[in-house]
């Protein structure tokens, strides 16, 4: 006796395109849903932030009469200062969660050298008096110019340079030298200081792995510029190396494309 067929069951082909259209779809709609979050968690923690920041000010140059006792504006000195540190680390670390999941827009535009190292030397201008160390650009006056964000150029450069001064030691020298190779340009950022071992070099690119050294672990900071470094320059179609050895100072070479 035979047994009646069962019903075959339906396969529906699925067209790549509209696969490829509806991954589009969803993938955008991540990317925006990223960017909102981070545009909503920028204002909740920048804004009371803010307003600690200027009242402390306030406090501090007792703006509306003396506060009394010199402990109350040494106090409030010290909530101005935390509430600086404070919010340079939430910048810091929504700058890590944008460029990791790919939620900051960045607009790629020739960009010479030689105006933004400029820009970011003045900003530096504190530091450097802090510290009396000195910023020496090789050959500043043939500089190339790099595809890169205008932004993300200057933030990626000020982060390589306020580190060499950090770690630059008590020769207080930090060198800049740029070289290009074909379609790619070097910008190597190098100092002085008493170097890191091999194996701490792969931490320090890591947000918030300070590495064994100990010279890493006291360091101002939450371990945060090199990073965002590394995650502006891939951002940017390139990449950060670094290179060092104890007793012969760190070099970071950031190679991007050039313009």
């Amino acid at each position: 006796m035979s047994r009646p067929d069962r019903p075959r069951e339906a396969f529906q082909a699925v067209d790549p395109e509209d696969h490829a259209r509806t991954l589009a779809r969803e993938s955008a709609a991540l990317d925006d849903a990223r960017r909102a979050f981070l545009r909503t968690v920028s204002h909740e923690l920048r804004t009371p932030l803010n307003a600690i920041i200027g009242f402390s000010e306030i406090l501090t140059g007792e703006l509306y009469g003396p506060l009394g006792a010199p402990q109350y504006r040494e106090y409030a000195e010290h909530v101005r200062q935390s509430g600086y540190r404070l919010l340079r680390l939430v910048n810091q670390v929504l700058e890590v969660a944008g460029l990791s999941g790919k939620a900051i827009d960045l607009s790629l535009e020739p960009q010479p050298l030689d105006h933004v190292l400029d820009d970011v030397r003045d900003r530096l201008r504190e530091d450097l008096r802090a510290t009396g160390a000195r910023i020496v650009v090789h050959d500043a006056d043939r500089l190339p110019a790099v595809l890169a964000d205008a932004k993300g150029l200057r933030t990626l450069l000020f982060n390589l340079m306020q580190n060499a001064l950090l770690h630059g030691g008590a020769a207080g020298l930090v060198e800049v030298l740029v070289r290009r190779h074909g379609d790619r340009v070097e910008i190597e950022v190098r100092d002085h200081g008493d170097g890191f071992d091999q194996a701490d070099l792969p931490r320090l690119l890591a947000p918030f792995e300070l590495g064994q050294d100990a010279q890493i672990k006291t360091s101002r900071g939450a371990g945060l510029g090199l990073p965002i470094a590394r995650l502006l320059a891939e951002s940017m179609n390139g990449h950060l190396t670094l290179s060092s050895a104890p007793g012969h100072g760190l070099s970071a070479v950031a190679t991007l494309p050039a313009a």
